[in-house]
């Protein structure tokens, strides 16, 4: 069986017949004007060397050279190795506030569905990190544990959603434990949050959380969705949050806390006009240069390239060609006796 690394550059083999067409189109054009201008009782006094034989198997040479080449930049590939591939990274848990705040509209569509797809963007980028899922209200839990399958991950995201959590509220404290528990070892030089919020929490300890994970060595990276104007929260039926008095409820993005959180841990604060470009700075600026360990290995396919066997028939056949001329080779005179 052949495999080709670029099979779509096989499709480029249709301008061999028309190569061969212009070269048949240009001969007879050669001919035609030879006959035009020289008569034929003349055409072996004016051209008496050519062999009309060697010209066609000289364009049939360059012809199969371009074929042979087209063939080499597709790839042929036949045969295989196992080879052993180590895969290195770091260990990331991105934890996503789905409390009702996060249904605010003043990130469209609104904060969660725009952290969603931010995350999204984030994922298909990484070159090899474990990543984990971390969803929290008035308490976490771990939607996704620590995975190299991104597809798995992403099933998981979409699965993310407003009451996914039946307890109401923010608890940021709660989310970090969760996520620190989803983190395997104490290793915190390998490892990182992302923590999507928009900052109001009203449950737990946060600075004590944030000590815990200082302590452990990994730091917290926190990213504010939202703005500090504030926004009324949609409910079904058209109507807007209210509270127990029936005053309309506005959330408000809490910078304070998440910038104490990422500060009390090493990590960075970033407030998330556009969540995807934020994430994709974060990333690229903090978590991938962080120092990265071994997170596996596996037994994988590593198809034999044969390009070079249609490369090497193209050179010969080209340098056959510029070999062999047009004219016959002359017969040495017989010198006197």
């Amino acid at each position: 069986m052949i495999a080709w690394r670029a099979p779509l550059l096989l499709a480029v083999l249709v301008i061999v017949p028309a190569v061969v067409t212009f070269l048949v189109w240009a001969e007879r054009r050669r001919r035609r004007d030879l006959d035009r201008f020289v008569a034929s009782g003349l055409q072996g006094v004016v051209v008496p060397d050519v062999d009309a034989r060697r010209r066609r198997l000289r364009a049939g040479l360059v012809v199969a050279a371009l074929g042979a080449l087209v063939l080499a930049l597709a790839g042929p590939m036949w045969g295989f190795r196992w080879e052993r591939v180590h895969r290195e990274g770091v260990d990331l848990v991105i934890a996503i506030d789905t409390s009702r705040s996060m249904l605010a509209e003043d990130v469209k569509p609104n904060r969660l569905a725009r952290a969603k797809l931010a995350v999204r963007d984030l994922v298909q980028t990484l070159g090899g990190d474990r990543v984990g899922l971390v969803a929290f209200a008035g308490s976490a839990f771990v939607q996704c544990p620590l995975t190299l399958d991104y597809g798995v991950f992403l099933q998981s995201l979409d699965a993310l959603d407003v009451g996914i959590i039946p307890r109401g509220g923010t608890a940021l404290a709660a989310a970090l434990d969760e996520s620190l528990g989803a983190l395997e070892g104490h290793e915190g030089k390998h490892q990182a949050v992302i923590l999507i919020t928009d900052g109001e929490s009203h449950e737990g300890d946060v600075a004590a959380a944030a000590k815990r994970a200082s302590e452990r060595g990994v730091k917290v990276y926190t990213v504010g969705i939202g703005t500090s104007e504030g926004e009324l929260i949609p409910v079904e039926g058209g109507t807007y949050l209210k509270d127990r008095r029936g005053n309309v409820i506005k959330s408000r993005l809490d910078e304070k806390t998440l910038q104490d959180l990422a500060t009390e841990t090493g990590g960075v604060y970033v407030h998330a006009e556009r969540p995807e470009t934020a994430l994709a700075q974060l990333y690229a600026n903090h978590i991938a240069s962080m120092e990265k360990r071994e997170l596996g290995s596996t037994l994988e396919r590593r198809w034999e390239q044969r390009y070079q066997w249609p490369l090497a028939v193209a050179f010969v056949l080209l340098v056959t060609e510029m070999l062999l001329a047009d004219r016959r080779p002359r017969r040495r005179a017989e010198e006197p006796t």
